[in-house]
């Protein structure tokens, strides 16, 4: 089995996943994008996440890339991978992500067949029981509907395969209650996953951080967490602003689907992967991806 040992921290990406203008996997995009983050310094890469539209890559799909993912990697940042819509029924390809080398996995509330709130906490550790390695939990209400009980997520600490939870649910309070009970626990870690909260929850205790725009500046997201580690708030106030400066190049004024293609429209720019979103998703039209060129020139992303 996969188990972790010690905590997960820092900057952890959720990459885009590139596509070729045929549908299929544009595999060197790939290999550009993992070189990219090690670059940058990450702690880790999340594929197959919201930001990686893990919900709509084809099953066919998925296992090789994580497997190319890993390999690119070699163990020089870690890999975690998204479960997208599981069931309970079928966590093979949970277990065969490990065996290419996944260092945990991560997986939110079922969306098809709705899970009550009272009863995450079973449905969890049912999954926990069947998977071969280490999981993190996934707070996303935005995409899933239902909001992961703290009581819940409580009741689940402890098992030697829960290594943390990513929440991205954008409720301070939330937030402030999470890492006052779960904060600071030994083999369990706390990841934001909101970018507006993201210094706030560091200064709270938080272990990490899990930032999309990371596709586009890890140095940053890196830097910030390395500034918290040795709590020099005042360099991570200024790397937080462009953080959050970075992230309206492509969120302002879109909703979520909208979001994900301006980000790889915005990778586009820089030659790191192509335009080609799955659907639901629309890739951006001609107009908008010279706005987003322009506004990426003016905050100096490209040369």
């Amino acid at each position: 089995m996969n188990i972790r040992r010690g905590k997960f921290q820092g900057a952890v990406v959720p990459l885009v996943t590139p596509f070729t203008a045929g549908g299929g996997l544009d595999e060197p995009a790939l290999e550009r994008l993992v070189d990219a983050q090690i670059a940058g310094e990450v702690a880790g890469i999340f594929v197959l996440g919201t930001t990686g539209e893990g919900a709509h890559v084809p099953r066919e799909f998925r296992h090789r890339l994580v497997e190319l993912a890993v390999r690119r990697a070699a163990k020089r940042t870690q890999i975690f991978v998204g479960l997208g819509d599981v069931r309970l029924t079928d966590l093979s390809e949970a277990n065969e992500f490990f065996r290419v080398g996944a260092d945990a996995v991560v997986a939110h509330p079922p969306i098809r067949e709705k899970v009550a709130p009272d009863k995450l906490q079973s449905w969890f550790h049912s999954m926990l029981e069947q998977l071969e390695g280490s999981l993190l939990l996934y707070n996303m209400p935005m995409t899933t509907g239902v909001s992961i009980p703290l009581d819940a997520v409580e009741k689940l600490l402890g098992h030697p395969r829960l290594v943390g939870v990513k929440d991205s649910e954008n409720n301070p309070q939330r937030h402030e209650e999470l890492l006052g009970r779960f904060g600071g626990q030994k083999d369990f870690s706390v990841f934001i996953g909101v970018g507006a909260l993201m210094e706030k929850g560091l200064k709270l205790g938080a272990d990490g951080i899990v930032p999309s725009v990371g596709n586009l500046i890890p140095e940053v997201c890196h830097q910030l967490c390395v500034a918290a580690k040795m709590s020099d708030w005042s360099a991570a106030d200024k790397l937080s602003a462009r953080m959050n400066a970075v992230a309206s190049l492509y969120q302002k004024g879109r909703n979520l689907n909208e979001s994900l293609a301006a980000l790889k429209a915005a990778m586009h720019c820089t030659g790191l992967c192509g335009l080609e979103v799955l659907p639901p998703l629309h890739k951006v039209s001609a107009t908008e991806l010279e706005k987003i060129r322009s506004h990426m020139r003016e905050l100096l992303l490209l040369k």
